[in-house]
């Protein structure tokens, strides 16, 4: 089965929130989702946070479900066991035994996100799952996932304004849909917010008497040298290469209170970070956070669990670096202000000259987003957004020139390839300059299916 052929005539119904279509095809299914779960929502930060916990209750032994939204290459994405992605053939059967459940003469059909939704619950209840960590879609109190009476832990992770067409025009309505995920009674985990959002998000906790943990950012660890451990020892591992026990496991003691490259300590637990970018230090943070939440729940969960499964964790698409052509380049999907300002905080503690290749899709907020990013003696390079209601490439580049007069060098191009063409077509200047593709997430799953598909 064409697992995109089968789900497209869902998408006619477009993004329709409610839980009233949700809970009769879960209930039509025999209610699959009674699970224990962990519920993420949030602007930014939800995927590390899944990823993080995912991988760290994986390596603790339990029998771990994630469903995430959206992907960049494949349905497949989506659906994981034990950080494995759901196959083909597995997501083709559920899907199919979902599109039973629905009458034929509906008149309010599900969704095309409500429908793979109810294909993860599906497959983690048939997998019995010890534990799902569930990423929310749109907002939270009328999203697919939010049909879970007693959460684990429910965690926000950030907020600010996105999806303002969906959820309302202000941040304290979009902290309202937000909170939505939150039970009554039950443990929450929220990163660090805006002051309107905060006081949004108090009101509810307030309300539902959630026991609430308010996370601060992890602190980073001061790198080790090879002096920290005598004159004859080699230079210390790359986070990458802390695979084995005796590397990974590095007690301070020995070190002179100094770490491998990338580590962190929050609420005093240390452990490497994999992921790029100060706000890995919050996204861990409220992951480390959640866990021991669930150690006070009986869950066990040890520092050596967290330490590995924090150095296995991966995340692609959000500061990846990668190759196109025998080229280096950072790819980020900074779809939003918050994320795009996460993405230049990173690249300044490069102090290179950037090149950026970028589309945007129409709703999202363009001028916050160059506003962000672009600074004097950068170039742009726009594209469209293939496959998706994308922002026009020209009128990007006139509103561009306009939040930065500055710019070395804008122009558009038709397609993504031309515009990393052109990016890379003077060898002795790319080798000067750091190129950058970003914008949109879709972009970037263009971008890695095309890569996969020319080197298979």
């Amino acid at each position: 089965m064409d697992i995109d052929s089968f789900l497209k005539p869902f998408q006619r119904f477009g993004v329709h929130l409610g839980l009233e279509r949700i809970q009769r095809l879960l209930a039509d299914l025999g209610n699959p989702h009674h699970v224990p779960i962990l519920h993420v929502t949030g602007t930014n930060g939800k995927g590390s946070v899944c990823a993080y916990l995912s991988a760290v209750l994986t390596e603790a032994g339990y029998r771990v479900g994630r469903y995430t939204s959206p992907h960049l290459v494949d349905w497949n994405e989506r659906i994981c066991l034990n950080e494995q992605p759901i196959s083909t053939d597995a997501l083709a059967e559920l899907l199919l035994q979902v599109k039973a459940a629905i009458p034929e003469d509906c008149e309010d059909s599900p969704t095309q996100f409500e429908v793979i939704t109810a294909a993860a619950w599906l497959y983690f209840a048939q997998q019995q799952v010890d534990i799902a960590v569930m990423e929310v879609g749109l907002g939270g109190r009328l999203d697919a996932t939010n049909v879970s009476d007693y959460p684990l832990v429910s965690i926000i992770t950030s907020l600010s304004r996105e999806h303002w067409q969906n959820l309302g025009p202000t941040l304290a309505d979009i902290a309202r849909e937000k909170a939505g995920i939150l039970k009554p009674a039950c443990p929450a985990v929220i990163g660090q917010l805006p002051p309107e959002a905060k006081a949004v998000v108090e009101q509810r906790i307030t309300e539902l008497e959630c026991p609430t943990v308010w996370v601060k950012s992890a602190i980073e660890l001061p790198p080790l040298t090879p002096q920290c451990m005598g004159e004859e020892s080699q230079s210390p591992p790359e986070l990458g290469d802390l695979g084995g026990e005796k590397e990974l496991l590095i007690h301070p003691s020995l070190t002179k209170g100094k770490f491998p490259k990338n580590w962190a300590e929050y609420e005093g637990i240390q452990y490497p970070l994999p992921l790029l970018g100060e706000i890995q230090l919050s996204n861990s943070a409220i992951a480390i956070a959640t866990l021991q939440i669930l150690r006070s729940q009986g869950w066990e969960i040890p520092d050596e669990a967290i330490q590995k499964g924090m150095a296995k964790t991966q995340w692609l698409g959000r500061l990846q670096w990668t190759t196109w052509r025998n080229h280096r380049l950072l790819i980020d999907g900074a779809h939003n202000p918050a994320a795009a300002k996460a993405l230049r905080q990173y690249v300044d503690t490069l102090n290179t000259p950037v090149t950026w290749v970028m589309g945007i899709l129409s709703t999202k907020d363009h001028a916050d987003i160059f506003d962000a990013l672009l600074r004097s003696g950068d170039r742009l390079y726009l594209v469209p957004v293939p496959d998706h209601s994308s922002a026009d490439p020209n009128a990007l580049a006139i509103l561009a020139q306009n939040v930065c007069p500055e710019l070395a060098d804008c122009r558009t191009y038709p397609q993504l390839e031309q515009g990393l063409e052109a990016a890379t077509s003077n060898p002795a200047e790319t080798s000067q300059r750091l190129i950058v593709l970003c914008g949109s997430l879709y972009l970037i799953g263009h971008f890695l299916k095309n890569s996969v598909e020319k080197s298979a």
